[in-house]
């Protein structure tokens, strides 16, 4: 695969013309566009009949069935593209560009990208069922039922790629980290002990680009992204304790992650600066529109959200909320409104669980969030309370035995559940501080679930199971996989949504059932999540000029009753893969990925 990434436009149509001169016959043969839609059609309803007609001359019954399986899927998507419907939809007309192109117009080949044409290439190769030629190394379960030595190879090759992924645990970042504390702790001109005192943390959040040269070295790019920030007002908070798990000499592989989600890059920081400029809406999930009752959203029939706050700790840059997320000393809580929307729970018989977030609600004191947790408990029908938080990762010292004490009070088995949610995103977080703060609620009796938002900074061969490894054995049960929502302040953190279903088949699928236990999911605005396991939810209906596919996304209610369905632009996975391949990975790693629709 790698060699298509070094060809020109010209040379990867010669490519593709040759994995099938027949398309390329059908199109130069055709007196217009509609007609030679008419013959792809033609041409590929003859093909899938092929792939299971028993009695066809066409070489496709011959192949195994999983490549039969896959043709079959890549047809779909072919037939798709070239729909007139979709084509109004996306605006993009696959047909015309394929017919000029094989008329080798100029113009039109100028106009689409290489990643468009190596798109084409794969889908060329899946209609004729070559997707194994790139799905499987050589040697590993190639027989039918995998023998003892093929299940050894696999499950060492899964051992040795997740090692490149070192948790917080690991001795040598134990040993930086209790450094850069050191280093932090005389900056503040504070005491040992301060460090474990979490009210400590928040009056010291860093939160300028001086305090943070002071303490560690920046590279150029985060320098001129933090410059940006500054001059374009956009906040950045980090805590102390967070601060810690970076490298203080410069970034690493191990401190790549959690550098990129607190450090704005300078394109966030000015797509953040335009959508204030034309006054455009980053509420990505329209939670205008779930709103019955300011401070509650509600996408789901017994689950609200209860939005208590809109301070963080820290503020990451990805985030869903990024939009009305303040720093602490200018986060609002407005207590009238969040009593009229606990009243409003008590007045619905139909909510059975809220989830209590904000914000981060345990930047509340524990006397504040005693109120609210006693007030949702004294409703009869609320079986569960949810507390969204990220303080495991970010401020694991917030996890006090007062704290403890409050949720184990209102955690009664077999009539009301206290459970928490957090968000780690990179094994390098989780740390002894964080097992300990988790172990803590474990031990009390109560669940902590992981809801990791899959992003660029995650999405390496195997980085995602190394995190669901090192969770699991920590205390907290793998939930839900984010795919990266659709903001164009967050294009530097998106992947595509191939990626994150490739990972759950070619990585995540062979950790045991108990690790694996979380859902990729899509959040479709004003609806929800739609699983991306769920190939009934989701369709490709075009990849346009810029190589990205455009997929439509059907609701879970669509089940249920009709409702709308949303169309999504997806980030190139050429642009994706290049990007992969600039930092240094083998990207030939990857190259069943243009096969996961």
């Amino acid at each position: 695969m790698k060699e298509l990434f070094n060809l020109d436009k010209k040379q990867l149509l010669t490519t593709l013309w040759k994995i099938d001169p027949w398309i390329k016959s059908l199109l130069t043969s055709s007196s217009s566009v509609n007609d030679a839609r008419e013959k792809l059609f033609e041409y590929l309803n003859d093909r899938e009949r092929s792939c299971f007609n028993i009695f066809s001359e066409q070489p496709l019954k011959k192949l195994h069935i999983i490549d039969r399986q896959n043709a079959k899927e890549s047809i779909r998507v072919f037939k798709n593209i070239i729909r007139t419907e979709n084509e109004l939809l996306s605006g993009f007309n696959s047909v015309k560009i394929l017919w000029e192109l094989a008329a080798g117009n100029r113009e039109t080949r100028e106009q689409i990208s290489e990643g468009y044409l190596i798109e084409l290439i794969f889908l060329f190769h899946g209609i004729h069922g070559r997707w194994g030629e790139f799905a499987f190394k050589k040697g590993v379960f190639s027989e039918k039922t995998p023998s003892e030595q093929t299940l050894d190879q696999f499950a060492e090759n899964m051992r040795k790629e997740m090692m490149r992924f070192k948790p917080g645990t690991h001795p040598l970042l134990k040993m930086n980290r209790e450094k850069l504390k050191n280093k932090i702790l005389q900056h503040f001109n504070a005491q040992p002990s301060d460090w474990f005192d979490h009210n400590w943390h928040l009056k010291h959040l860093i939160r300028d680009i001086d305090t943070l040269e002071s303490i560690i070295k920046l590279e150029e790019h985060e320098i001129q992204g933090l410059l940006e920030a500054e001059k374009l007002k956009i906040d950045f908070q980090i805590t102390p304790y967070y601060l810690s798990l970076f490298n203080d000499s410069g970034k690493t592989e191990d401190d790549r992650m959690v550098r990129a989600q607190v450090l704005p890059s300078t394109d966030y920081c000015r797509n953040v600066h335009e959508s204030r400029e034309l006054n455009l809406d980053m509420d990505f999930m329209d939670e205008a529109h779930t709103t019955p009752i300011d401070k509650i959203t509600r996408r789901y029939p017994q689950i609200v959200i209860l939005k208590i706050i809109d301070g963080c700790p820290q503020i990451c840059v990805y985030c869903q909320r990024n939009w009305e997320i303040k720093p602490i000393e200018r986060s609002e809580v407005d207590k009238n409104k969040i009593d009229n929307a606990i009243d409003w729970i008590a007045g619905n018989k139909n909510i059975s669980e809220v989830l209590v977030t904000g914000g981060d609600p345990l930047t509340y004191n524990d006397k504040h969030l005693d109120k609210i947790l006693k007030n949702l408990s004294v409703i009869s029908h609320i079986e569960r309370i949810r507390l969204a938080t990220r303080v495991f990762a970010t401020l694991p010292f917030r996890i006090t035995d007062s704290f403890i004490e409050i949720i184990t009070k209102y955690h009664q088995p077999g009539k009301r559940e206290i459970c928490l949610v957090t968000h780690f995103e990179h094994p390098t977080e989780v740390t002894d501080e964080s097992i300990a703060a988790i172990t803590k609620v474990r031990k009390a009796g109560l669940s902590v679930y992981n809801q990791q938002v899959f992003t660029y900074y995650n999405s390496r061969r195997f980085e995602t199971s190394a995190l669901r490894r090192v969770l699991k054995l920590s205390g907290v049960d793998p939930y839900y996989s984010f795919n990266t929502k659709g903001k164009k302040e967050t294009i530097d953190f998106r992947v595509p949504l191939a990626r994150i279903q490739q990972e759950r088949k070619e990585e995540g699928r062979f950790l045991p059932g108990l690790v694996r236990t979380d859902e990729p999911v899509f959040n479709v605005p004003r609806m929800g999540k739609s699983h991306l396991r769920s190939w009934q939810d989701h369709e490709i209906i075009m990849i346009n000029g810029n190589g990205e596919r455009v997929y439509r996304f059907f609701p879970w209610l669509s089940r249920v009753v009709k409702v709308d369905d949303y169309l999504f632009n997806d980030v190139s996975i050429y642009d994706y893969l290049q990007r992969l391949n600039s930092d240094g990975e083998d990207i030939e790693q990857y190259s069943s990925i243009w096969f996961y629709y």
